[in-house]
């Protein structure tokens, strides 16, 4: 498994809004809260920050955990399937600043994953 070692971020703009992705370092369940509290605090305008990571416990087994934050689509598991897919282990964060266009559920889940394969390309 190859961890992520600096943060890497992509903008993907579809049909208006603007998809904020973030791969990030992070080693524990807290840094990874921490960094997702700072994402939160730099696109302040946003309305959802999903986000996915795969990290180490205490006895070094690899946590999984992925996050919605309200947005249809499933976005936080279509995240924390790139991750699975590259083999990575840490952050990978979008946040999303709504353009005035629905999307509906297919649109949201293709646009954040698109938005997240967007910066671990950029790894």
């Amino acid at each position: 498994m190859t961890r992520i070692h600096t943060t890497v971020e992509h903008t993907l703009t579809e049909q208006r809004s603007k998809f904020h992705a973030a791969a990030v370092p992070a080693v524990s369940l807290d840094e990874v809260k921490k960094a997702v509290a700072k994402r939160k605090k730099k696109f302040r305008k946003a309305r959802h920050h999903c986000w996915a990571c795969r990290v180490r416990d205490d006895e070094g087994r690899i946590v999984e955990q992925a996050r919605d934050d309200g947005e249809v689509g499933r976005p936080g598991m279509k995240l924390l399937e790139l991750l699975r897919h590259n083999d990575l282990e840490g952050l990978l964060v979008v946040s999303r600043i709504f353009g005035g266009v629905k999307l509906g559920p297919g649109g949201v889940g293709r646009a954040f994953r698109d938005a997240g394969a967007g910066a671990i390309a950029k790894l």
